[in-house]
């Protein structure tokens, strides 16, 4: 009798495991094609923005606008989650995304930069329902496991990095106007996304968390918490802010080739996510918080390259160190957010968490146009040593509050 019980339990215990896998996996493959939407964007939307933008300040508006989007798309990616579920909202969203790259291929053919704006916002939107892929992917395994589900996901970036730009090229002359077909391809690949996830199956989450009200944010706030969402914000602020001054400063500024910009693109997109095949095994050993050293080192050297090289191999260096400290930065701040809140906080915590983050980039990816107009390249990367100053100065707070917590709990009483 023990013994079949036993038996009866493992085997439940191997298709919950195999079950959490395959979820996993299938949206892990569902961001890798819906992904593939932003990198295309990043590529091509400043190319796009110089030939229809009034003046060439605003060339980076249209990847601006999509950050924003991202930013004005959270709050009702959360709610309608609240009332639909991952999946339902999930699917609506990726919808959304399809209408807007063909939004965005109407303001090329008009030749109205409104409205190819419009329709990078509106991608924007969509790619916060996609964000949320991680988050997901944590509730299907369990917290302890958070680095590793956040990993699988962001593997998924690896085939958007390179399918993107290469996407975007071959759509290039698929029309008679520019850049016309990379949009049409790129509403495919976000409609493919939404087939792929009508095979996932949602977890299950407790009624009783269910039905608990999210706290007030001054319960939410802790030290944990605040670099978390901090780890969060600066990889995005400073990774955006160089990343989209790129293309124009290495094609436009310092007269490299479009396939020499395309290849550094790739390279930093691809350095982004390919971290995430060992970021399990990194996070085992070393723990978040040093990962979060780790990315803020190389976020450091990332701008000392950029100060004195700009050539080829020069942008090369700098965007890859740019990546891999995104990567770094992002999971653990993914991660170790997941373990500073409480269940019914869950949606409310996320919201937060990246509405400032991509908040941040959206400020940063506005600002990287104007800025590059005024100053030189190497004042321009020199910027990000403010949040980087700023994300260290947190975790001296956070390292003086857990040598507090661990002194009381071993004090005797």
């Amino acid at each position: 009798m023990l013994l079949s019980r036993s038996a009866e339990q493992l085997g439940q215990y191997c298709i919950v495991k195999i079950d959490s896998t395959l979820n996993v996996s299938i949206l892990a493959v569902a961001y890798a094609f819906a992904f593939s939407a932003t990198p295309l964007v990043v590529f091509i939307s400043s190319l796009v923005g110089i030939e229809l933008a009034p003046s060439a300040g605003l060339a980076t508006l249209p990847v601006a606008a999509m950050i924003i989007g991202v930013v004005a798309g959270i709050w009702p990616v959360s709610k309608t989650t609240a009332y639909l579920g991952r999946k339902v909202t999930s699917i609506l969203f990726l919808w959304v995304g399809v209408g807007a790259c063909l939004l965005c291929s109407v303001g090329i053919q008009q030749g109205s930069f409104t409205v190819f704006c419009v329709g990078t916002f509106i991608i924007g939107t969509s790619m916060a329902a996609v964000q949320q892929f991680r988050y997901v992917a944590i509730e299907c395994m369990d917290s302890t496991h958070a680095a590793t589900a956040a990993s699988i996901i962001l593997s998924g970036g690896i085939f958007a990095a390179f399918a993107g730009p290469e996407l975007a090229v071959f759509g290039k002359d698929l029309t008679y106007f520019e850049y016309q077909g990379s949009f049409w391809i790129g509403a495919a690949c976000i409609g493919l996304a939404s087939l792929i996830i009508i095979a996932f199956k949602p977890p299950l989450v407790s009624s009783h968390i269910s039905s608990l009200k999210a706290r007030p944010l001054r319960k939410m706030l802790s030290p944990g918490f605040c670099l978390a969402i901090c780890s969060g914000a600066v990889s995005y602020s400073v990774m955006s802010f160089i990343m989209t001054a790129t293309p124009i400063s290495m094609h436009h500024n310092f007269m490299h080739s479009l396939a020499d910009t395309k290849f550094v693109i790739q390279s930093h997109i691809t350095a982004m996510f390919l971290p995430s095949l060992i970021s399990p095994l990194l996070f085992r050993w070393f723990g978040s918080l040093n990962m979060m050293k780790f990315g803020l080192a190389a976020f450091g050297f990332a701008i000392l390259v950029g100060n004195f090289f700009t050539s080829v191999p020069g942008f090369w260096v700098q965007l890859v160190l740019l990546g891999i400290g995104w990567n770094f930065l992002f999971v653990a701040g993914t991660a170790m957010l997941s373990s500073n809140y409480q269940p019914e906080d869950r949606l409310k915590a996320q919201a937060i968490n990246d509405g400032l983050m991509f908040g941040m980039q959206a400020i940063a990816s506005v600002s990287a146009g104007i800025v590059m107009a005024r100053i030189s390249w190497a004042a321009l990367v020199s910027i990000g040593l403010l949040p980087l100053t700023v994300m260290l100065l947190l975790m001296v707070w956070y390292g003086v509050n857990e040598r507090k917590i661990r002194g009381s709990l071993t004090t005797p009483t």
